[in-house]
């Protein structure tokens, strides 16, 4: 690990690889596990202000969802997630015809519906940030469903941080990615 400002950076991200192939995985990372997408305070707002956008982009599960929870819920633990349908798939989640699990909020944005990508969780992931009151840590999350994503990194020589980049920057700033360009170039030599 090492640190860039106020974030703790672990190696993992310079020295993983990893590109999504969703013709591999069908988008499980949004259908399987047992809980939402983590949300923080601001995007729990964006996510209300949305809906109304997204809405049409969903499937009759999803809208119900959203309508019987909300469009974030706070879990037991006091965190906040994007809701579930039956405590699977998360609620935000559209299937293409090749049945892939795609997110209606970034199709909204593709669509030029909405000005917002999608939770800065998804758009990171397979990074996770968890946020303490000093600093950052920021994580590379191994999950074997990402399998074939690893794969397919390590043959185009993708490592995690440069996959993420767009949303490194939009979490953390170019600054903060060029600092972090140059650790890896220097971890690289």
């Amino acid at each position: 690990m090492f640190q860039l400002g106020k974030t703790i950076v672990s190696e993992d991200i310079i020295q993983k690889d990893f590109v999504c192939n969703l013709s591999a995985c069908k988008g499980a990372c949004c259908i399987d596990g047992d809980a939402g997408a983590p949300l923080d305070k601001e995007e729990v707002k964006k996510l209300e202000d949305i809906y109304p956008k997204v809405k049409p982009y969903l499937r009759k599960e999803g809208i119900a969802a959203i309508e019987e929870q909300g469009t974030s819920i706070v879990t037991d633990f006091g965190d906040l997630e994007t809701p579930l349908i039956n405590g699977a798939d998360c609620a935000y989640v559209i299937f293409d015809d090749k049945k892939t699990a795609l997110c209606a909020i970034e199709e909204a944005y593709n669509q030029g519906d909405i000005d917002w990508k999608k939770p800065v969780s998804c758009h990171l992931y397979p990074i996770r940030v968890k946020e303490y009151s000093e600093f950052s840590a920021v994580n590379y999350d191994k999950w074997e469903i990402c399998d074939d994503a690893c794969t397919l990194g390590a043959a185009l020589q993708v490592p995690v941080y440069k996959f993420v980049k767009q949303a490194l920057v939009r979490k953390f700033g170019e600054d903060w990615y060029t600092e972090l360009e140059k650790v890896a170039d220097k971890m690289n030599r």
